[in-house]
């Protein structure tokens, strides 16, 4: 899942992950997937590359494919993509809208 225009996902492998967004909690989650709690940017990164591998196995047909080891890895993704966007909003002093807030 690629930001800005990347490939594709099946549309209902993303609505499964945007519905799975209520429930993620970062301190449960995080380390479960990804070892431990490393600062968004580096989670990001990290998951970025797991969704990868993942992507590759579901497109390949892989007996090794996870549905639900891919949706937890995109739902991490997603929120950890909004908590860094929220955290660079709340130091620049704009919201999402584009709205200054100074």
């Amino acid at each position: 899942m690629p930001a800005g225009g990347g490939p594709r996902r099946p549309r209902l492998l993303m609505d499964a992950a945007r519905h799975g967004l209520a429930d993620y909690r970062r301190g449960r989650d995080l380390p479960r997937l990804i070892g431990g709690c490393p600062t968004s940017a580096q989670a990001i990164a990290e998951l970025e590359a797991r969704e990868e591998e993942a992507e590759r196995a579901r497109r390949a047909g892989s007996p090794a494919w996870s549905c639900v080891r891919h949706v937890e890895v995109l739902i991490a993704l997603m929120a950890e993509r909004a908590l860094l966007a929220e955290g660079l909003a709340a130091r620049t002093g704009m919201v999402a809208g584009g709205a200054d807030l100074r």
